[in-house]
């Protein structure tokens, strides 16, 4: 019979590291051991964890050093967010500060009733989104449900696999 993980319980005399996998195969990768897969995903979110503190603690570096010349920047060019650019030493700093806009559902919607009281069309003004929060769709009765079910459709995204031993 064959055994659907077949090498799960080969040994390797040289055990790969986690920095060791990209002179592997996806199969050769699939083929480790559950104990040594398991190592690997906890090395990797270990490196992931690390990476990202490496990353903040060198943006906040930036921030430091070009945070006072690119804002001034920016508020020579009249803006409070967006891109601009300055140099430093033949280097371009490329500082972008994102604007974020964020609206008041309830006044919209007050907005959108005005609108079409006035005989106007709101949807040339508007962008209007229904949604429905899946939680709140599972506690409807089922009469509920059935109503809006042909409105709803599901798609999975990509799948995740965790590994962990049995006693965590």
């Amino acid at each position: 019979m064959a055994m659907p993980f077949p090498s799960t319980e080969a040994r390797f005399d040289n055990v790969p590291k986690f920095d060791d996998l990209d002179r592997l195969s996806i199969g050769e990768i699939a083929d480790m051991p559950p104990a040594l897969l398991l190592a690997l995903q906890d090395e990797a979110v270990a490196e992931t964890a690390r990476v990202k503190c490496l990353r903040d603690r060198f943006e906040a570096a930036l921030a430091q050093r070009y945070g006072a010349a690119t804002e001034a920047a920016r508020s020579a060019q009249g803006k409070t967010s967006g891109t601009v650019r300055i140099e430093d030493a033949g280097v371009v700093v490329i500082a972008d500060l994102p604007k974020k806009v964020t609206w008041d559902q309830d006044r919209l919607a007050a907005m959108t009733t005005r609108i079409r009281e006035a005989g106007d069309d709101p949807t040339q003004y508007l962008e209007i989104a229904y949604r429905v929060p899946e939680r709140r769709f599972g506690a409807w009765p089922d009469a509920m449900r059935e109503g809006f079910a042909a409105a709803r459709s599901e798609t999975t995204g990509k799948p995740v696999f965790r590994l962990e031993t049995r006693d965590r």
